[in-house]
């Protein structure tokens, strides 16, 4: 609604340290011919896809990326995020983090950072946006709480508040409990479904598509090219 006036920086991190032990094995997805990319693909995706989301269009990008342990006891996960080692050593193949910066098509500028080898942080998915007008922080770890910073307040009452997320009159509030009462992690798949639900109920366009999914995928492509040539590179118009 403009609150936030132009957006001059969006910033994010996904912090996980779940593959730290030398001794955790060489499961999929620290295999590129399976899993494509390491915590690239893995986390960076998903703020990418908030970037676009709530940002615009990322046009070129400047990365890093980091593999800190190169082999590892091959292996087999066990369910959820655990894994069994079973015999000899293999290659790791993927990144074990990304770094980047970026450049949207409106102005703004963004940095990322994703690894799996942030002591810690378990499921650590922040983002924080800055504009003319305000800004606002979001932490999935405390995903019921958006900090908001807002510029036109007087100078003698400015500073950031916390806004606790589930009211009636906010997105999905009126579909849960009455304010207060938390939602988790699994309320936000069923909102989703709810949405694909409405949408094919009323013959509506769905958000996010397949066209979606290219262009996050682009951005990532462009990462992977970045970090190797060492240069700026363009994302892939789709």
């Amino acid at each position: 609604d403009g609150t936030l006036g132009k957006i001059y920086h969006f910033r994010a991190t996904y912090l996980q340290d779940w593959i730290m032990d030398p001794n955790f094995p060489l499961v999929w997805r620290l295999d590129k011919k399976v899993a494509g990319s390491g915590a690239l693909g893995d986390l960076g995706a998903h703020i990418i896809d908030l970037a676009r989301y709530l940002v615009g269009e990322i046009t070129e990008v400047a990365a890093l990326t980091e593999t800190f342990i190169r082999e590892r006891p091959l292996g087999h996960m066990t369910g959820g995020l655990g894994a069994e080692a079973t015999g000899k050593t293999g290659k790791v193949t993927v990144d074990d983090c990304a770094l980047f910066i970026a450049r949207f098509n409106n102005g703004a500028v963004g940095s990322f950072e994703a690894t799996r080898f942030a002591g810690g942080r378990k499921n650590y998915n922040r983002f924080e946006i800055n504009g003319s007008g305000g800004s606002v922080v979001f932490n999935l770890e405390r995903m019921n709480e958006l900090e908001f910073f807002n510029r036109h307040d007087p100078a003698d009452r400015q500073g950031f508040r916390t806004i606790i997320c589930n009211e009636a009159s906010q997105p999905y509030g009126a579909n849960w409990w009455p304010s207060g009462h938390i939602i988790g992690y699994e309320h936000t798949f069923i909102n989703t479904v709810a949405d694909l639900m409405q949408s094919l109920a009323h013959g509506t366009p769905f958000a996010p598509d397949f066209v979606d999914g290219a262009r996050n995928q682009a951005v990532l492509d462009a990462v992977e090219r970045a970090a190797k040539s060492k240069q700026w590179e363009k994302v892939a118009k789709v």
